[in-house]
C-alpha cells in the first residue's frame, strides 16, 4: 500500500473514532446524565415534566445553583412535582427559590454531576455541610445574639414546657396538638419568635383572656406564672430563630470556655487560631493522617476536639475529655462560622449589630462570662484542669484558695492576667471582656466555691521574717514545685508581678500553712512524712523572701 493510501486510511479511521466518541458523549449528556434520568421519572398531575436544566440565579448574592435540576420539587413553583426522591423543601425562614441552595448548604452550585455538586471531589474548597448539620449554614450570614449558656438554655426550655405552653403553641415542630378534651391549637407558632417578635406583654393578655374563657384549654393549660418563670419564657423565646440545633450548639460552645483561647467576631483570647471563619476550612489543606473515617472537615473537627495533640502535632489545646454530644455540638458550631460577603440588601440585622456595633453574642452575667471565657482552662465548675505536657490550670473554685484570696487579688488576676503564663489580661478590652465584667466574675467564683471573701484585720504587708532564712527554707521545701526562682513548674509561678502586687502576706502565709486540697500543695504546719514541718516563724521568713522578688511594699 502506498504511503498516501495509508495516510488516507489513518485519517478515515481516526475521524470515525472521534465521531464515535462524540456520539457516545452526546448520548451520555442528553440521555444518561443523572439529572435527566431523575426528571424523566417525575410527573405533575400524572403528566411528565419538561426535561431541562433548571437553576436558581441570584445576582445580589452572586449565586447560580443548578441543584434543582435533580431536586426539582425544591425549585420555585414546582413543589407539586412527584417522583422518586422528590420532596418540597421544609419550611424555613428564607425562600429557597430566592436564595438558592449553596448559600446555606455549601457545594458547587454550577455543577450538574452529583459528586461535583456536593463538593465531594478533590480540591473543591466548599463541600456540602453534613445533612445532620444543615442548620450550620445559617452562620454564613447570621450571628445569633443573646444566646445563653447551655445550662440556662436547658432551664429556660424546661420552664416553657413545664408551664404547658406547648399545649397551644407549636415550637420547632413540637406542640400545638389537639387533645382528647378539645384543648390545644389555640396560639401561633413560636418557632421564629426571636426573629419576628412577639407580644412582650403576653402574660397580661393571657390572664385577661383566661378570666373570660369558657372551660377548655385556657382553664386547663394556663395558670398563674411567677415573674421568674416569665423571664425564663422570654429568654427561651428570644432564642427561637428558626435554627434550634444551631442555637443548641452555640450554647454548648459558650459553656465550654472556647473563647478563652479563640476569637470569634473579635471576641475571645488569642492563644489559639481565630475561629471567625473556622467553618470555611479547605479540606484540601487539612492533614487527615491521624483522622479515622471520611476525609471531611466535620470529621477532622470532631477528632481534633477529642484529642488535639494527636491530630495537630504540638497543639497547645488541652484535651478536655468531652462527651460525644459535646463534640458533636462543638463541631456543628465551628462549621457554622462562615462569613460570606453580603450586599447591604441582604445583610441581616443580627450580623450588623455584632460586627458593626459590637453587640455581644452571649449573655453577660457572671455564670455566662465564666462559661464562655474561663471554663476551658479552669473547668466548668472551677475544678481546674491538667493536660499532658502542660502546666496545670488551677482550681479557681477551690475553697482553700477562696478562703485566703481577697477579692482584689482575684479581680486583679482577671483584669491584669499573669505575665509570662497562659493567663492573659482580660481587662484591656481587646478580648470582649471589660473591667465592668470583673465584679460579676468574682461574685460567680465566690458562689461556685461557696466561700465568702476573707476578713483580715492585718495590713496587706505585715511579714517581717528573715529573708536569708526564708531563701534557705524556700530552696528546701518550695523550689521543687515552684522553681528555684519562683518561675513555676508543677506549682504556679510565685515570682509574678501581678501576684506579688496584689496578694497579701496572709494569702501567702495561710496557703503555706494550710495547703490546698485537691492539689500537690500540702499544709506545712501539720506533721507529714513527705515534707518537713514549718513553724509560723519559718513561714513568715519564706513570705519575706518571696517579697524580695518585687512588688510594692
Amino acid at each position: 500500500m502506498e504511503p498516501l493510501d495509508r495516510n488516507k486510511w489513518l485519517l478515515l479511521t481516526s475521524s470515525v473514532g472521534v465521531l464515535a466518541l462524540l456520539a457516545v458523549a452526546a448520548f451520555q449528556e442528553n440521555v444518561l446524565v443523572e439529572w435527566r434520568q431523575i426528571q424523566s421519572r417525575a410527573t405533575v398531575d400524572h403528566a411528565p415534566i419538561a426535561v431541562q436544566l433548571r437553576q436558581i440565579v441570584n445576582p445580589g448574592l452572586g449565586t447560580a445553583d443548578r441543584c434543582v435540576s435533580c431536586h426539582v420539587a425544591m425549585a420555585p413553583g414546582e413543589q407539586s412535582v412527584i417522583g422518586p426522591g422528590m420532596q418540597a423543601h421544609p419550611p424555613v425562614v428564607h425562600d429557597p427559590g430566592e436564595f438558592g441552595c449553596t448559600v446555606c448548604h455549601g457545594g458547587q452550585g454550577r455543577a450538574t454531576v452529583k459528586a461535583d455538586a456536593h463538593g465531594a471531589v478533590p480540591f473543591w474548597p466548599e463541600p456540602m455541610l453534613p445533612v445532620r448539620m444543615s442548620q450550620a449554614g445559617c452562620g454564613t450570614c447570621h450571628v445569633a445574639t443573646r444566646v445563653p449558656r447551655h445550662a440556662a438554655l436547658v432551664a429556660a426550655r424546661a420552664t416553657f414546657e413545664r408551664l404547658d405552653c406547648l399545649a397551644c403553641h407549636r415550637v420547632d415542630g413540637r406542640g400545638g396538638t389537639i387533645r382528647p378534651d378539645g384543648g390545644g391549637m389555640e396560639g401561633p407558632d413560636l418557632s421564629r419568635a426571636g426573629l419576628a417578635g412577639y407580644d412582650r406583654d403576653w402574660y397580661a393578655g393571657h390572664t385577661a383572656r383566661a378570666s373570660m374563657a369558657a372551660p377548655g384549654p385556657w382553664t386547663i393549660s394556663f395558670g398563674p406564672v411567677t415573674e421568674a418563670d416569665r423571664a425564663e419564657v422570654d429568654r427561651y423565646l428570644a432564642t427561637r430563630v428558626g435554627a434550634p440545633r444551631l442555637i443548641e450548639a452555640k450554647s454548648v460552645f459558650l459553656s465550654s470556655g472556647c473563647l478563652g483561647c479563640h476569637k470569634v467576631s473579635g471576641v475571645g483570647g488569642d492563644e489559639g487560631p481565630d475561629l471567625t471563619r473556622g467553618g470555611e476550612k479547605d479540606p484540601a489543606r487539612v492533614d487527615f493522617t491521624a483522622v479515622r473515617g471520611d476525609r471531611t472537615v466535620a470529621n477532622w473537627l470532631s477528632a481534633h476536639a477529642r484529642a488535639p495533640w494527636a491530630v495537630v502535632a504540638g497543639s497547645q489545646m488541652p484535651a478536655l475529655a468531652l462527651t460525644d454530644d459535646t463534640v458533636e455540638a462543638l463541631t456543628f458550631y465551628t462549621l457554622s462560622l462562615r462569613r460570606r460577603t453580603i450586599v447591604d440588601t441582604y445583610l441581616p440585622r443580627d450580623r450588623v449589630r455584632v460586627t458593626r456595633f459590637g453587640e455581644r453574642e452571649f449573655e453577660a452575667d457572671g455564670a455566662s462570662l465564666y462559661g464562655a471565657f474561663c471554663a476551658g482552662c479552669h473547668g466548668r465548675q472551677g475544678e481546674g484542669h491538667r493536660s499532658p505536657g502542660m502546666f496545670a490550670f488551677p482550681s479557681v473554685a477551690n475553697p482553700d484558695f477562696l478562703a485566703v484570696a481577697p477579692d482584689a487579688l482575684i479581680a486583679a488576676t482577671i483584669r491584669d492576667g499573669r505575665p509570662g503564663r497562659r493567663m492573659r489580661a482580660w481587662g484591656d478590652g481587646s478580648a470582649g471582656l471589660t473591667v465592668d465584667d470583673v465584679p460579676a466574675l468574682v461574685a460567680y467564683l465566690r458562689a461556685l466555691g461557696g466561700t465568702p471573701a476573707p476578713s483580715d484585720p492585718r495590713p496587706p504587708r505585715w511579714a517581717t521574717g528573715n529573708a536569708d532564712d526564708g531563701a534557705r527554707l524556700f530552696a528546701g521545701s518550695c523550689a521543687g514545685c515552684h522553681g528555684p526562682n519562683g518561675e513555676g513548674g508543677e506549682g504556679p509561678a510565685l515570682n509574678n508581678p501581678v501576684l506579688l502586687e496584689h496578694a497579701t502576706d496572709t494569702f501567702f502565709a495561710e496557703t503555706i500553712a494550710r495547703g490546698r486540697r485537691g492539689t500537690g500543695m500540702g499544709g506545712f504546719v501539720e506533721p507529714s512524712p513527705a515534707r518537713r514541718t514549718l513553724s509560723r516563724g519559718e513561714i513568715e521568713s519564706i513570705v519575706t523572701f518571696i517579697r524580695s522578688w518585687g512588688g510594692p511594699s
